[in-house]
This record gives structure tokens, sequence and C-alpha cells, in this order.
């Protein structure tokens, strides 16, 4: 079996990079699209069915399955004896904001079925600070992975 995911290594890393880079560019964009659906937008209206097309289809299409990709090669990158010495810090730091991340993903989708019902009582300014979340857990993803501090 390991011989097996030793051969697919480059394969899964490249799957992993394209499935992350997609799941990033969703995350970042859809609380910006909460920010103009609730300071910006007439519930109901055109525009607020619109709104609420994209977001469903940029979460339901790209995102999520984006999020399951991502874990998928994740996971067989990690079950590759050698990859990740799980005796360090670094593997867990990492973990952890992928799971935040994930937390994140969940959160933002509790959020479009809000927008979908029109119920949004939360301000645009929430959904500002909320996009930071995700920059945050990508800077110290990536720090873990790269340089490997702990």
């Amino acid at each position: 079996m390991s011989d097996y995911l030793i051969g697919l290594y480059p394969w899964l890393k490249v799957g992993h990079i394209i499935s992350v880079i997609t799941w990033m560019a969703g995350i970042f964009y859809l609380p910006r699209l909460y920010v103009h659906h609730s300071e910006s937008v007439i519930v109901p209206s055109p525009t607020d069915v619109l709104f609420r097309m994209m977001e469903k289809k940029l979460l339901n299409i790209i995102m999520t399955p984006a999020m399951i990709a991502t874990w998928g090669f994740g996971t067989g990158l990690a079950l590759i004896p050698g990859i990740i010495d799980w005796s360090l810090i670094w593997p867990w730091v990492k973990l952890l904001s992928i799971l935040c991340m994930t937390a994140f993903h969940f959160w933002l989708m509790t959020r479009q079925k809000v927008f979908e019902q029109e119920k949004n009582k939360l301000p645009g300014r929430t959904y500002r600070i909320m996009n930071e979340v995700p920059t945050v857990l990508l800077f110290i993803i990536i720090i873990m992975v790269v340089v490997r501090p702990f």
C-alpha cells in the first residue's frame, strides 16, 4: 500500500495544491459577497435573488467539492510513510488550523442558508471581520508546512 502511495505522491501533491487554491479562492470571496448582500441589497428583490444564487453556487459547486478534494488529497499525502513526522508539533498546528478552516467553511454554509431564508441579521462589518479568519489560518498553515518552526 505504501509503495503505491509513494508512486502517487506527485499527483496527490498536484491535486492538493489545486484543490487548496480553489477552496481558498471561494473562502475569501464568499464573505465579501455576504458583505455586499447585507449592506447593499434590498430583501426581497431581483438583486437579492441574484446574490443568493451566486452564493449558493459558489458554495455548492466550487467551495465544498474543493474542500472535500483538499481533505482527500491531504489525507493521501499524510498516509505516505516518511512524509510527516507526527512526533513534531508543526503537523498538529497545521491540522488544528485546517480543522478551524473547515469549521469556518461550515459557518459560511449556515450563513448561506440564513440569506436563503431572507433572515440575515448580521451587519456587513461582521462579515468583513470574519473575512480575516481564513487569512490568518492560511498564514499559519503555510508557515507550518514551509518553515516547520516546531
